[in-house]
């Protein structure tokens, strides 16, 4: 049985400007955890020689590119956006790349969308689970999302800490526990206030297998049904969730993705390494991990499954033509 290369949809960069932006913005320690790593293209090369990864899609992690500022936050999103574009125009092969946004700002956010799209040729946009307490089915972020679903674009959903992440967190990396919450409680948003009914054709990307989401999509139905929340003929919450793109960065087994697999199935299933935030040996050993768990069948191994999932995420039709039925 050959195994197919990984495609890896949840991978980062950083930058030194990037980095000395957001220590002048105070933020030494981002996300509770003890600072910021480096990046070098050669290095994620390396890595993904190691691993096996044939491609990775880089974005900008938590926290963003707005640090408070409207102006600056324009600013800085064009230039990592022009940085992440170079890298993969220099390595068409092995880098792909989501353009990150400067929200809460949504007009910025039109207009960068717009040029990383058209001009830069980015394969998506990559977004905050909340962006200063917005969260994303805020009726706000509708122009946005309005644009996005026209194009048919990626939308790389990361998680970021939640408003009073220092009281919520004790303390801790909010990576450990916040991210996973955030993440469900952003795409409960987006369910409930009907988004993702009333914008299909966006390809919206969750990280970490869903988070929580796999635990309470049950009860996301139940209190819909009960309370209402969103469209009252839409599908189900199951439904609705088992339609958008997850990927399995993090501790995927032996226990996330069978959980994951019960409750959404494995047809928009993704590979993730979270480099450089997963420090390269940790990110080796999750693909460790990954091939040597029990694999989806007797013919089909996860990097088959999850490298087919990447190519049908990626070859969506352009926004004149229809999206094909799963």
């Amino acid at each position: 049985m050959t195994s197919s290369g990984l495609i890896d949809v949840h991978a980062h960069f950083v930058t030194d400007d990037y980095v000395a932006a957001a220590r002048s913005a105070g933020i030494e320690h981002p996300d509770g955890m003890p600072g910021w790593p480096t990046w070098t293209a050669d290095r994620h090369l390396d890595l993904m020689r190691r691993s096996g990864i044939e491609k990775s899609y880089l974005s900008i992690s938590s926290p963003g590119v707005h640090f408070g500022d409207d102006g600056a936050a324009r600013a800085l999103a064009r230039e990592v956006n022009t940085f992440g574009a170079r890298v993969r125009a220099e390595h068409p092969q092995h880098f792909g790349h989501f353009a990150s946004l400067p929200l809460p700002d949504v007009e910025g956010s039109l207009a960068e969308a717009a040029h990383a799209l058209d001009v830069l040729g980015a394969d998506g946009v990559t977004v905050e689970t909340n962006h200063h307490g917005l969260y994303l089915g805020d009726p706000r972020l509708e122009p946005l999302w309005e644009e996005l679903d026209r194009r048919g674009a990626v939308v790389f959903v990361h998680p970021t800490s939640p408003p009073h992440a220092d009281d919520l967190s004790l303390g801790r990396p909010r990576p450990m526990l916040e991210f996973l919450f955030d993440t469900a409680r952003t795409a409960s948003d987006l369910l409930l206030r009907g988004v993702l009914t009333r914008r299909p054709r966006i390809r919206w990307v969750l990280t970490h297998g869903g988070g929580a989401l796999p635990l309470l999509a049950d009860r996301l139905e139940l209190f819909r049904t009960m309370l209402g929340g969103g469209p009252t003929d839409a599908p189900s919450a199951l439904e609705q969730l088992g339609r958008l793109w997850y990927d399995m960065a993090g501790t995927p087994f032996p226990r996330q993705i069978p959980a994951f697999d019960a409750a959404f199935g494995t047809e928009r299933l993704l590979y993730g390494s979270d480099y450089c935030w997963t420090p390269a040996d940790l990110a080796v050993a999750q693909v460790e991990s990954v091939d040597s768990a029990a694999q989806p069948s007797a013919t089909d191994t996860w990097r088959d499954l999850t490298t087919r999932n990447a190519r049908r995420l990626f070859a969506a039709p352009t926004p004149t033509q229809s999206l094909p039925e799963d």
